[in-house]
């Protein structure tokens, strides 16, 4: 995907700081098209690819940054990502960010994010957890909806921090994920 169609889709925060968004159905579309480029460079290293975070739930606000699930065999497997991902303009973040997850960024600018790639283990405990709260939103519309208004007060708490604003959603996500073993 090139810059003018980044920006089309509406995506785009500057690294590290919060801005959320009103809802935009060719979110949907920017995954989409991201989906296939990932899966052109990574071949059957992807075993699945999915769209997460708060732009795969329709109708709330989100940061405009579309949040990519990669599921690999092993977790070691995220390391061979890293030259066919960078080939397709992702720099690799490191492991060391989110526990078991390979994060690799990709945007405008150097300073301006549009897609996050997570590559986790398939099936294992992030790919399940990622899922899972994905689910339980797209199919809860009143769940949806307090998230959103969680997330709408955290990111005029916490603007200018993006590690803060996902830290202070934690026990929300948690209670979600509780249902399901996965806190």
């Amino acid at each position: 995907m090139q810059q003018g169609q980044d920006e089309s889709f509406g995506l785009g925060v500057r690294h590290l700081t919060v801005r959320l968004s009103d809802p935009n159905a060719k979110w949907r579309e920017a995954y989409l098209l991201e989906e296939t480029r990932i899966r052109n460079a990574l071949g059957p290293m992807a075993l699945d690819i999915q769209h997460f975070g708060s732009t795969a739930i329709p109708g709330i606000k989100a940061k405009p940054i579309i949040d990519i699930l990669i599921g690999v065999p092993r977790l070691e497997d995220g390391l061979a990502c890293i030259g066919p991902m960078e080939k397709i303009g992702y720099d690799y973040a490191g492991a060391d960010i989110v526990p078991d997850d390979h994060l690799f960024g990709r945007g405008i600018t150097g300073e301006t994010r549009t897609h996050l790639a997570h590559v986790v283990e398939y099936q294992g405990f992030n790919w399940r957890r990622n899922i899972f709260f994905r689910d339980r939103l797209q199919n809860d519309p009143a769940l949806a909806f307090a998230y959103e208004e969680l997330k709408i007060d955290l990111a005029q708490k916490f603007a200018e921090s993006r590690a803060a604003y996902t830290g202070a959603k934690k026990d929300f996500i948690d209670k979600v994920l509780a249902e399901a073993g996965l806190a």
